[in-house]
């Protein structure tokens, strides 16, 4: 029967595998449903940001308990990984701890650190789930966390406790079968040998079943989530390593000219001036919908956490404006998916024309709210620059709609007129000297 074991497996991890690579290649056309950017300067500046900030975790401690767990489940994740290759490998070729000869005790050392980081894990998941449901931390009980967002935080939590659970119970199994010769002994158990008690009165043959069930749970367990993560925010384990390297390296609160309004303006004021060679003339500015935004902005969007650190730093947010950053990505993941959708059932279409558009998901209110001061880029754990997004909105709605305040719809005649924001006359810019003692 062992070779019938080894085609379910290989059948069950191609299956996983499949599916997992069809929703990459989905998240990948949705990414770049937006415009093209080149993002290619001073590589050796953005892997240094990336070792720092995405394998270093730098920001997420800045906030040390939420800080220190997360680094616990970020290192099991990683490093319990080596164990699934195990697992991976004892299934296709019908074997049973297979690296534990090839390692000798440098195995025993390495099964002992897992279960260390397994037990951590878990604790980490229970004191985040704790945090959400008991302490009912603020950032988590926002708005827009309210229904789904806040479930898919829970059911992740809860798969990684029991995926823990699994791999100590599998364990403690096979230590009873192993103290009576049933079993090569490999390995060393410092967590699950406290589990062992639960299993001495079992019979060999149930212990057998039980570590396979144990084994069989953990690996299915293991391709279930690795398919629930495109579909949730815990994503961002695999984007917030990309997002990082090519995130901005300029300084935060940095608002770069329009390129298509600067050459206009260049042809204007000199007659004899040519336009760059491949040149066009702008035919809208902005963003309007999620295609206008740039595919790194759409990269932000799927590697948002959801873990409200910009919205809890935002001024706007803080005195009570509907505006938060984290609202902002999320709504722009939702528009970009409900896109991407429209052209699964149609691949001829080029731009969807639905009614709606990114400002029917995020409200003036919102937009205008916002003080560009940047707090949420410089919080955000993995680069995600939410103002980025708002500027381009606001320029859509400033030239193309005309619908900026009336606030700034003032400012904008003055300084036409004027040359400033203010009402008076350009001549009488300095009679305010006329008053000061010098």
């Amino acid at each position: 029967m062992e070779w019938f074991s080894q085609i379910v497996f290989a059948l069950a991890l191609g299956v996983g595998i499949y599916f997992f690579i069809k929703s990459i290649a989905t998240i990948k056309r949705n990414i770049h449903l937006g415009r093209d950017v080149i993002i290619n300067d001073n590589p050796k500046e953005r892997w240094k940001q990336t070792f720092l900030v995405a394998f270093g975790q730098s920001k997420m401690v800045r906030r040390p308990v939420a800080g220190f767990f997360h680094i616990i489940i970020y290192a099991g994740f990683v490093l319990i990984n080596i164990e699934v290759l195990e697992i991976i490998l004892d299934g296709l070729f019908g074997t049973h701890r297979l690296f534990a000869p090839l390692l000798g005790r440098l195995y025993n050392t390495a099964i002992g650190f897992f279960e260390i980081l397994a037990l951590g894990v878990l604790v980490a998941c229970v004191v985040f789930l704790a945090r959400r449901w008991i302490l009912k931390i603020p950032r988590f009980t926002m708005r827009e966390m309210k229904g789904w967002p806040t479930k898919d935080a829970t059911i992740i939590l809860i798969v990684e406790i029991i995926l823990m659970s699994a791999l100590l119970k599998m364990n403690a199994a096979e230590q009873v079968l192993q103290s009576r010769g049933e079993m090569a002994v490999h390995g060393s158990f410092p967590i699950s040998k406290y589990l062992v008690p639960f299993f001495d009165g079992y019979s060999s043959s149930t212990l057998h079943i039980l570590e396979r069930t144990f084994w069989w749970f953990h690996f299915l367990g293991i391709l279930l989530f690795m398919n629930y993560l495109p579909f949730s925010k815990h994503w961002h384990i695999i984007m917030a390593f990309p997002n990082v390297y090519y995130s901005s390296l300029k300084p935060k609160g940095n608002l770069g000219n329009m390129e298509s309004v600067t050459t206009e303006v260049k042809l204007m004021m000199d007659p004899s001036a040519q336009p760059p060679e491949g040149y066009e003339p702008p035919v809208g500015f902005g963003a309007k919908d999620v295609y206008d935004l740039t595919w790194k902005n759409i990269m932000d969007a799927y590697t948002c956490t959801e873990c409200g650190r910009c919205s809890s730093v935002c001024p706007a947010n803080l005195t009570g404006k509907l505006l938060s950053p984290r609202k902002v990505m999320m709504d722009t993941r939702d528009r970009v998916e409900k896109v991407g959708k429209q052209h699964d059932e149609d691949h001829n279409i080029t731009r969807v024309e639905d009614g709606k558009d990114l400002h029917a998901y995020i409200s003036k209110e919102e937009l205008w709210a916002c003080t560009t001061c940047n707090a949420c880029a410089d919080a955000c754990p993995v680069n995600i620059n939410p103002v980025d997004i708002i500027m381009q909105m606001r320029q859509y709605q400033v030239m193309e709609q005309s619908a900026a305040p009336s606030e700034l719809n003032n400012m904008f005649i003055n300084m036409e007129n004027n040359g400033a924001p203010w009402q008076f006359n350009p001549s009488d810019k300095a009679n305010w000297t006329m008053d000061t003692n010098s």
